[in-house]
């Protein structure tokens, strides 16, 4: 770490050449170890919002927060990567003038943050998020308005882990599961969530065909999980049926379609599980 010189002025610009050095570096890195695009892009406000599915918000007044569970920006997303590290010269200026001020003592107003579970975006205060990380600052005082979710934000680091957000939020408003019962379906395929709702929302059918009766979205949801799912997934985990799936959601899905596929049947014994503990290991796709 460069030694502060105690002139604001050339403090600030070292800073900001920093700052701009450690970007160019972490894009030359992920050019040279071949990860995917958006390890070093800041996340969407709008668009993360949009995948977890918003139903309100809190204003939670000031607050102290950790500069490292700042992570995405609601429209300053060209300007900043994911460590609010300046992408370009563009802003030198402004950045410079700013961290100088601060350097001097001058009285710094709290950033605008959005909450969304422990994960914070930029409203106002970009350029004062991005000399806070630069001068190695813990935490930074924020306006904060909570937004709340359908679903936890929980697991998302980067912009492609808002589609499987997107297709679980999509499953859970067709298969309206809550609590330990929603947690119990995980998928690691977002596309998976479309097929899995298909098969529940077939079970529903077929049991309000049986019944005589109309059976709501709820209730066919507490139903399948209960009378299906939990069932199913015992009798395959007793027989042994592939022990590579850690999630049941995995391990009901592929026995679902390799039943249908093998016996054309919608029901459950000894004798085909016994079948199916014999099939070889088939994507499903």
């Amino acid at each position: 770490m460069a030694r502060d010189t105690g002139f604001p002025d050339a403090d600030a610009e070292n800073d900001f050449a920093r700052m701009r050095r450690s970007a160019e570096l972490a894009r030359l890195t992920q050019w040279f170890t071949r990860q995917p695009a958006d390890v070093n892009t800041i996340l969407p406000f709008d668009e993360v919002v949009a995948a977890l599915g918003r139903t309100g918000e809190t204003y939670l007044g000031l607050q102290v927060v950790e500069v490292s569970s700042i992570v995405g920006s609601v429209d300053r997303t060209k300007d900043f990567d994911r460590y609010f590290r300046p992408t370009s010269a563009r802003i030198r200026e402004r950045w410079q003038r700013l961290a100088a001020a601060q350097r001097r003592g001058e009285s710094v107003p709290p950033v605008r943050l959005y909450r969304i579970g422990s994960l914070h975006f930029v409203i106002d205060g970009h350029h004062r998020v991005s000399i806070a990380i630069a001068r190695h600052l813990h935490t930074i005082d924020a306006y904060v308005t909570e937004i709340h979710t359908r679903i936890s934000p929980e697991g998302i680091n980067v912009t492609a882990d808002l589609i499987l957000k997107d297709h679980r939020r999509l499953f859970l408003a067709r298969v309206p599961l809550s609590g330990a019962q929603a947690e119990a379906i995980r998928l690691a395929d977002p596309f998976d969530y479309a097929e899995l709702a298909e098969s529940v929302e077939a079970w529903g059918f077929r049991l309000g065909q049986e019944i005589g009766e109309f059976i709501s979205r709820p209730d066919v949801a507490r139903r399948w999980f209960g009378e299906e799912f939990l069932p199913v997934v015992r009798m395959a985990r007793r027989a042994d049926v592939r022990p590579d799936l850690d999630s049941d959601a995995e391990l009901y899905l592929w026995l679902a379609c390799e039943r249908y596929r093998l016996v054309r049947k919608h029901i459950w014994d000894d004798e085909i599980i016994d079948e199916l503990r014999d099939q070889p290991h088939r994507r499903r796709r």
